[in-house]
């Protein structure tokens, strides 16, 4: 990798990492839902994610997919199927501050990281 491609990498993955986007977001959520320290698992998770996903991309995951169209429509497939899972949990998620018990949870590292 020539050194202006790894930094204009490593400017993205900063940008990325400070915008509020919806991991920052869910784990402001998260924080304040449940503390720092429960909340530590779920920080962690998604900087490995993101870790991974920048990874993936350096060594070629673009290369794989445009030289197997059926491994890249599985991957669209799946992730529809996982943003419809997400969606369909948040639409029947309950309030925190509702009355009787709850088992509310933060994320646990591997959900975050799959996230």
């Amino acid at each position: 990798m020539s050194l202006d491609a790894f930094l204009a990498l490593l400017v993205y993955a900063f940008v990325t990492s400070i915008t509020p986007g919806p991991n920052n977001l869910m784990l402001l959520a998260s924080g304040v839902n449940f503390g720092l320290v429960r909340t530590v698992p779920h920080m962690l998770g998604i900087s490995m994610g993101f870790l991974v996903l920048l990874l993936a991309v350096g060594l070629g995951l673009g290369a794989v997919l445009t030289a197997f169209p059926a491994l890249h429509t599985g991957l669209k497939i799946a992730g529809g199927a996982y943003l419809l899972y997400l969606s369909w949990k948040i639409a029947m998620s309950r309030t925190l501050t509702g009355k009787g018990e709850t088992n509310a949870r933060p994320m646990r590292f591997i959900e975050a990281a799959a996230f």
